[in-house]
């Protein structure tokens, strides 16, 4: 297994290296975000371990721009800054894992195996189909670039079909996954909103599939 270790802390960065190897794994270091972001690019790595506070670029801006250009290479952040929201937007843009500093040798080796269980595949950090991209993030919604604005419910709709691009998805899985558990809310709910979706995004956006359910066009 090869992994690239991003990390500008020259002492953590050999640390690393060294036990790595000792475990079995071929290890390449990198110093800064912009030699990193190359290196992970074009290197062919198992797994990546990112620092987030780093020379040239953030790891937050690797990462980002990884997904960006569909790199789905595993990626765990390394990082000193501990706050929740710090550890939101790591995963927010893409990581697969987040570990604060100062972290347990043996909690690092298991982060990572589980992160080499998973076969890469996409995730991306910005959800889309045709002009019209959703972040997860900021919530922000564009077609075309220019922004719309969408409640919470359309935005939530409208997630729930971009995360299953190409399926048809019943009226009930929408209800399900879109509504509070509690609400007595009927079936012709979600018929309403997407009607809503339509009218704002385009009429072409979501098919109806005649007695099954909706669909994403692409």
């Amino acid at each position: 297994m090869r992994l690239l270790v991003v990390e500008d802390e020259v002492r953590l960065a050999r640390a690393l290296r060294r036990g790595l190897s000792a475990e079995g794994f071929t290890v390449e270091v990198a110093g800064d975000g912009l030699s990193g972001l190359d290196l992970a690019r074009h290197g062919d790595f198992d797994a990546v371990l990112l620092d987030v506070m780093l020379p040239r670029m953030s790891g937050y801006d690797v990462v980002r721009t990884l997904r960006a250009e569909e790199c789905w290479v595993p990626v765990l952040m390394l990082s000193a800054k501990d706050g929740e929201h710090d550890r939101a937007d790591g995963l927010d843009y893409g990581a697969d894992g987040y570990l604060t500093k100062p972290f347990s040798y043996v909690v690092l080796l298991a982060e990572l195996r589980a992160l080499l269980r998973r076969a890469p595949q996409p995730r991306p950090a910005v959800l889309g189909t045709g002009d019209v991209r959703l972040d997860p993030a900021t919530r922000e919604v564009t077609v075309a670039g220019e922004p719309v604005s969408l409640t919470p419910r359309e935005l939530g709709v409208l997630e729930y079909l971009l995360r299953r691009p190409d399926r048809v998805v019943t009226k009930i899985e929408i209800l399900d996954h879109v509504w509070d558990a509690a609400a007595d809310v009927s079936p012709n709910a979600v018929e309403v909103y997407v009607g809503y979706l339509r009218r704002k995004l385009g009429r072409e956006l979501v098919e109806t599939v005649r007695g099954a359910g909706y669909r994403l066009r692409a």
